[in-house]
């Protein structure tokens, strides 16, 4: 326990910009958040101009699959990944990021027929190609600006990162309430609560990609050397960060899409 607090404290007080180590850790996770990004793009692309494919994801049951895969993957992973390993891991990074990227298809589907759409709580959206490449840029400007405060801050973003985590759970809870009681007759789906659930998730995506940043240089200092390790943690630290990028980017498009 004490050499783990010790590296933890060398992890936020030392200058980790010139550790080599920490840096090719860190480039790794990057890359493979960044590859990960491409292909569910293009997976999004192909879905969403490809009459064949779009038809069979939207139009069959395979929807669901694509849809609720990857919280399920998630869920799952909490309780059949006691001792994840560097395959395991990698598996379930590629399957969410293929699943999500199937799954936005409807974006391309929509830039490319001009047709406008609403949402489950009635928000009218309208978007082309253009919109979607803004709320890209605005996205990753946003999400690198917030890992490069992550990791070069001094200040603890534990706390901050623990209440997050708690919130985005707690929000999910909401969200899956949310979307079974107008199908029950129970409630009248609402714009704003839409709203406020996909502003949260997106508020919430933003904190926790500085926290997780600094997570990672701090936990890079305690398993150095431990190559599986580091391994797996870069692919959580990918997962985690691509789910926080599509948590963002939909809210952005989402409010682009809704003022066009």
């Amino acid at each position: 326990m004490n050499d783990y607090n010790s590296s933890v404290a060398r992890g936020r007080t030392m200058d980790a910009s010139v550790d080599e180590g920490l840096r090719s850790f860190m480039l790794g996770v990057y890359q493979k958040l960044t590859i990960g990004i491409a292909l569910s793009g293009v997976l999004a692309f192909a879905a969403g101009t490809w009459e064949p494919l779009f038809n069979l994801i939207f139009g069959t049951p395979l929807y669901y699959v694509v849809a609720f895969a990857p919280i399920a993957l998630i869920l799952g992973s909490m309780f059949f990944m006691k001792n994840p390993s560097p395959t395991g891991t990698a598996f379930l990074y590629w399957a969410i990021v293929a699943t999500v990227g199937l799954g936005m298809g409807v974006y391309f589907y929509m830039a490319s027929s001009g047709v406008e759409t609403q949402t489950a709580g009635g928000i009218s959206q309208s978007l082309n190609y253009m919109t979607i490449a803004k709320a890209f840029f605005i996205t990753a400007s946003a999400f690198g600006a917030l890992s490069l405060w992550g990791y070069t801050t001094k200040k603890d973003l534990s706390a901050i990162g623990s209440f997050a985590i708690m919130a985005i759970w707690a929000l999910l809870a909401v969200s899956v309430i949310y979307m079974f009681l107008p199908m029950l007759g129970i409630m009248e789906p609402s714009s704003g609560m839409e709203w406020m659930i996909s502003g949260g998730f997106a508020l919430l995506s933003a904190v926790l990609v500085a926290w997780q940043t600094q997570e990672l240089k701090e936990n890079y200092y305690q398993l150095a050397g431990d190559q599986r390790s580091l391994a797996v943690m870069t692919n959580w630290g990918a997962l985690n960060f691509f789910i926080m990028f599509v948590n963002m980017f939909r809210f952005v498009l989402m409010l682009l899409a809704s003022r066009e």
